[in-house]
């Protein structure tokens, strides 16, 4: 999708012109509109240019064509006109141009071979169709010939020779033994591409008599089957024993032992050979050696690597296989087999030819009269292919004279066309290895523009999401599409809408204020024509109030609530469902207009349950738990699982039927629900007990259906609300007589593991299913509509079994039938499978980029045709990546990405690109099996961008007056930088704000002085970069110019000042006083009474003082070295360390709360009070003690 802009009308008029040169514009498909409009012939169905038919069926030859007024049709064979009325055979399908040819009663296929070519005519020109080789199946028997057994000595290398009959097309070949079953193959026997079958060195075990080739001829359904090859293997050690019975002990030399031997190549032969093949073809190229041991291949490309995701090996390394070759695959190939004793090489040389390939084909041109268009074909081969056109299927050389028309080349030029110049041209593009036709009609209309949506269609959205409101059109010239909102709006423009190229409107995120009615308009020089939609943008539905998690006892009830809100003008629904499925139906759940209430809970009611709120427009949904616990119980009665049932008893025994009766065991004051019957098949499953039936707690027999072959036993389990019983005794034992199997095995499937076999599937019967002794299965398929007979085949003991060389990915028919020593089951059901799936042949052709914006591109491909995708269609693959980009002009290490689209879309948004950036990307087509080859990269770029941020902003060099700014590119330039731009502004103290200035600089520039800034001053700076789309991310910083050096001056002068040094030594002094009389006082604590008290209790907590520091140990606690509180200053981990200070008060008490009573005695530790933590700040609550002061000054 690409976004239109607004543009004059001269250069509209030129737009126009060019679209119409370059662009097929067909005839939309309205009914109305194809009945008024002419338009030439275009062929749209033919069949392909080489057709083999099957000489059995009738032979069908396609030519369908679309036209107004509806095309005549016409044939000619071997290039002459063939008289189809002449013909008894030969009839042409109602209103169509389809040939068919009746063979089946009488006629021969051979008789119409040949080269056919259809022509479909209306008054407006004449479209042909391909060369239609038409060429017969054939699928001859084998050469009677006398095929000799082979005798081979252990460890001599063989091969076994196909030489299949010549058929059309070749046959599929495969090697069999007598029971049809592929024979083994490995690194060491291998079938080669011929059909051989190779033996690098042979074994005993290789002896046997059936070595059978087929040709299986896929057009006929026929197989053709060789006479079985005898190969007989003599071992060293019977040999020598045959020897030494018919010779004298003198004569015996005895056979040599096996002698080991160094590889050479059974195929090909030589050391060099050469191998053509077409672009887009398979390539596969083949080595097979010989040798004991068995030597082993390895690939290489001289000069070169093998390409990836292109390059397979098959056939155990023994064949390389190259898809999707192109001319990059040209080179040598050499193949290299290797065993312990040595090596052998071989090189094949690979030349690609090309059959001519589309680089741009013809497409169909309308024109208004008056104006001037072009044909281009353009087409690539090796060699190069010669162009030629035709108009109405002549010669263009010796078609009536046009003068709106030029010849040059591979083009086409029209001008000034007038009705007269329509006509159907046909470009030829051939070399000696084929040829492409195509059709393109040039249709002159004058017709005036016509909008095909109906008038006053209404949309509806959700807000937040995107709204497409279309204008489907027509008109010749092509007409220009305009829109408007509201009645007098002005034409709407600006990133806010996308603009279409068939009309449509996108506005990408619909608002409240963009509902209204738009108006499209389209005009051309031959009029103008306008229509009405209209767009209502809703609310989103909100669910405002959500069911919450509950936890509920058993037999309670509970509530969840569910409230929501939505637009006025949309209906909703309250929809209720537990664990992702319906209610129970239960009279228990009652829904209200805002909730859900259950009765009674039970234990079955435990799960999630899901609010979900639906409108017409939008769905929205909220969950919550339900947890059910146990409710406590009364203690004066006990609840429990009942007792086992007993007296289990069986009676009426049929041969399909008994009864079973039984006695409850004791309910435990909790009533029985039912029963449940289980039984044991001690024939087949012994100790494995199954469910058979249930039935209600007031029930105590029962009447249950058997199976024939089982010999049965039965137990009852009782249940009630608390839970089941122990199972019951086992009844007695009863066998059913056996009888045909009743039903077939479930689960059929035809599922193909390989492109040339079908895997058939099947789920199998149970024992006591068979019914009987020795059950079987009757496997049966045949391919889908092609009439073949059933192909069936009886098996044992599997569940699977493999048909081999079937055609790839084709429809089959399947039944799976079950047999016992009795009979046969009901005949079954039929199933459809496939065989196996194959790798896609083609890529999607006409791959198209429409840049969205900046970061998103849209892709549009061509499908692939369904019959080249050889499996089932999964999707399509985009490859994308980024190539360079546009600003950097270096190329990058290329990360690809993968965007996988299912089903058969056309097209597909790539998000999250980068702008201003070169992308490749191709498209793969996706089977099961895997992708198919890819299409030609494409290349595209993305439009400018806003940039980043730049990706640094320094300020250095500060002065009284200047700072100098230095930047880097943004990381992101996303285009061509135009400028960048400055803002800054002075901040003060409080942090407000000054006057912000703007300054724009070059994009070349990476530095910027700023003067006559004000000294001692911050300044805040933002800066950004800018594209021509606009400005990027911002980045700001912060700088301070310098202060002015006379006010710096006058500050250091105050610290210098005498009267200033003079206080600070005499606070100095008042302190080192202070702490004198301090540390006298404390000497004389211990002469008070309160020490004498001390002595007189003899507190066994009080410790004696430590003779080794001379430290007082009674006062200590926990706390002895904690922090100095508040007040203080401390070192810088918030500690006074004893290494410090041995003085210090710390030691004896809390820290410095403990305080000096009036005769000096320190009672700190006899306050009973402890200090609270320290707040933040130096203020202190408590009086200041020396220490204090002291550590506050220090």
């Amino acid at each position: 999708m690409m976004t239109k802009k607004t543009i004059s009308a001269s250069r509209a008029f030129l737009i126009l012109f060019l679209c119409q040169m370059i662009t097929a514009l067909e005839v939309p498909l309205d009914p109305i509109l194809l009945k008024e409009l002419s338009q030439p012939p275009t062929i749209t169905q033919q069949s392909p240019k080489d057709y083999i038919v099957d000489p059995r069926e009738n032979i069908v030859i396609q030519c369908e064509a679309k036209g107004k007024p509806p095309p005549s049709f016409s044939w000619t064979r071997n290039g002459t006109h063939f008289d189809i009325d002449k013909d008894a055979r030969v009839t042409v399908k109602p209103n169509s141009g389809t040939l068919v040819i009746n063979i089946m009663n009488g006629g021969k296929a051979e008789a119409y071979e040949g080269v056919y070519q259809c022509t479909a005519r209306n008054e407006r020109g004449a479209a042909i169709s391909n060369n239609i080789v038409i060429r017969s199946s054939r699928s001859p028997l084998w050469t009677k010939e006398k095929v000799e057994p082979k005798h081979v000595r252990e460890g001599d290398p063989l091969v076994l020779h196909c030489s299949p009959p010549v058929g059309l097309p070749p046959p599929i070949i495969f090697w069999m033994d007598n029971s049809f079953q592929r024979l083994p193959q490995n690194e060491r026997v291998s079938q080669g591409l011929n059909g051989d079958l190779y033996f690098s060195n042979v074994k005993p075990e290789d002896t046997r008599e059936d070595y059978i080739c087929y040709a299986r001829f896929n057009h006929t359904q026929t197989i053709q089957q060789k006479q079985p090859i005898s190969v007989k293997v003599f071992s060293m050690d019977s040999l020598n024993e045959t020897i030494s019975a018919n010779l004298s002990g003198t004569d015996f030399y005895g056979a040599k032992p096996l002698t080991e031997r160094r590889p050479t190549l059974l195929t090909p032969v030589g050391s060099t050979s050469n191998k053509v093949e077409l672009r887009g073809n398979v390539l596969l190229l083949e080595c097979i050696a010989e040798g004991l041991p068995t030597p082993v291949i390895r690939w290489i490309k001289e000069g070169g690597e093998l390409p990836i995701n292109r390059t397979f090996f098959e056939n155990f390394k023994k064949t390389l296989k190259i898809i999707e070759v192109s001319e990059a695959d040209s080179g040598k190939y050499k193949c290299v087999a290797r065993n312990p004793l040595g090596s052998t090489h071989h090189t094949i040389t690979v030349t690609v030819k090309a059959a001519p390939y589309w680089i741009t084909a013809p497409r169909n041109l309308v024109l208004s009269p008056g104006e001037d268009g072009t044909l281009i074909c353009r087409a690539n081969g090796n060699p190069k292919p010669n162009i030629s056109w035709l108009t109405n299927g002549v010669p263009i050389a010796i078609a009536p004279e046009d003068p709106s028309r030029k010849v040059d080349g591979d083009t086409i030029i029209f001008s000034d066309v007038q009705e007269r110049s329509s006509a159907v041209y046909q470009c030829n593009a051939s070399n000696e290895y084929g040829y492409l036709l195509a059709n393109a009609f040039v249709n002159v209309l004058a017709e005036p523009p016509r909008i095909l949506t109906p008038a006053n269609k209404l949309y509806q959205v959700i807000a937040n999401n995107p709204a497409l409101l279309d204008c489907a059109f027509f008109g010749s010239p092509v007409p220009e599409i305009e829109w408007f909102k509201g009645v007098k709006g002005s034409i709407l423009r600006g990133d806010l809408y996308v603009f279409h190229d068939n009309g449509t409107l996108e506005i990408p995120v619909a608002q409240k204020d963009s509902t209204g009615t738009y108006t499209c308009v389209a005009r051309n020089k031959l009029g103008k024509v306008q229509n009405e939609v209209h767009l209502e943008v809703k609310d989103p539905t909100m669910i405002i109030k959500q069911p919450e998690y509950k936890i509920i006892q058993r037999g309670g009830q509970v509530s969840f609530e569910c409230t929501i809100k939505h637009d006025p003008t949309l209906i909703p629904t309250i929809t209720w469902v537990k664990d992702n499925g319906e209610l129970p139906d239960d009279e228990r759940f009652i829904i209200h207009k805002d909730s859900l209430a259950i009765m009674n809970v039970t234990d079955k009611d435990d799960g999630t349950y899901t609010c979900v709120a639906n409108t017409t427009l939008d769905s929205v949904s909220a969950s919550a738990v339900l947890t059910v616990v146990a409710a406590t119980p009364t203690p004066a009665i006990i609840y429990d699982r009942p007792n086992p049932p007993f007296d289990l008893e069986l009676t009426d025994q049929l041969e399909r039927s008994i009864q079973l009766s039984w006695i409850p065991g004791y309910d435990n004051n909790s009533p029985i629900t039912n029963f449940v019957i289980e039984y044991e098949d001690g024939m087949h499953e012994p100790g494995v007990w199954h469910y058979q039936t249930e039935v209600r707690g007031t029930q105590t027999t029962v009447q249950l259906k058997l199976s024939p072959y089982v010999n049965y036993s039965f137990r009852v389990i009782a249940v009630n609300e608390i839970g089941r019983s122990q199972p019951s005794e086992a009844s007695e034992q009863y066998l059913t007589k056996a009888a045909k199997p009743d039903e077939n095995p479930s689960g059929v499937q035809g599922i193909g593991s390989e492109p040339d076999n079908l895997v058939i599937i099947w789920e199998p019967l149970k024992g006591f299913q068979s019914n009987g002794p020795g059950l079987q299965y009757k496997v049966s398929w045949r391919q889908k509509d092609v009439g073949d007979e059933w192909t069936s085949v009886i098996v044992a003991n599997v569940s699977k079994y493999i048909v081999s060389g079937t055609p790839t990915f084709v429809p089959y028919e399947i039944k799976v039938q079950a047999l016992n020593d009795l009979g046969y089951a009901p005949e079954p059901a039929e199933v459809i499978g496939h065989s196996g799936e194959d790798l896609p042949m083609v890529a999607p052709g006409n791959v198209q980029v429409h840049i969205v914006n900046s970061t998103l591109a849209k892709v549009h491909w061509d499908p692939v045709p369904l019959k080249t995708v050889r499996g089932r269609l999964q999707g399509y693959r985009i490859y994308y990546w980024k190539v360079q980009s546009l600003s950097k002009r270096r190329r990058r290490h290329v990360e690809k990405k993968i965007l996988t689209f299912s089903g058969n879309k056309t097209h597909g948004m790539l998000p999250g690109l980068e702008p201003y950036s070169s992308y490749k990307l191709n498209v793969r087509v996706v089977n099961g099996k895997g992708e198919g080859p890819a299409s030609p990269d494409k290349l595209f770029k993305t439009p400018e961008g806003v940039p980043s941020s730049p990706s640094f902003l320094k300020i250095t060099n500060p002065t009284l007056d200047s700072l100098t700014l230095e930047w880097g590119l943004p990381t992101h330039p996303n285009g061509v930088l135009i400028a960048y731009t400055l803002k800054f502004q002075p901040i003060n103290s409080t942090h407000e704000f000054g006057p912000l200035v703007e300054i724009r600089i070059p994009a070349n520039e990476t530095s910027l002085i700023l003067s006559n800034l004000n000294y001692s001053t911050r300044y805040k700076f933002y800066f950004y970069a800018q594209t021509s789309v606009g400005a990027g991310s911002q980045i700001t910083e912060e700088a301070v110019t310098i202060m002015d050096e006379a006010m710096a001056s006058r500050q250091v002068d105050i610290a210098t000042q005498g009267w200033f040094i003079g206080l600070m030594c005499a606070v100095a002094l008042l302190i080192l006083i202070l702490l004198i009389v301090c540390f006298i006082r404390r000497n004389k604590g211990g002469k008070y009474p309160v020490k004498e008290k001390e002595d007189a209790h003899a507190d066994p907590e009080i410790q004696p003082m430590k003779e080794d520091d001379g430290t007082f140990g009674e006062y200590s606690d926990a706390e002895d070295h904690k922090p100095l509180k508040k007040g203080s200053r401390t070192p810088s981990d918030r500690t006074v360390k004893k290494e410090d200070s041995d003085d210090s008060l710390v030691d004896y008490g809390e820290g410095v709360n403990g305080q000096f009573n009036e005769d000096g005695s320190f009672i700190g530790q006899y306050s009973g009070k402890k200090e609270k933590e320290p707040a933040e700040g130096n203020e202190s609550s408590e009086a200041p003690s020396p220490v204090n002061a002291m550590n506050s000054f220090v």
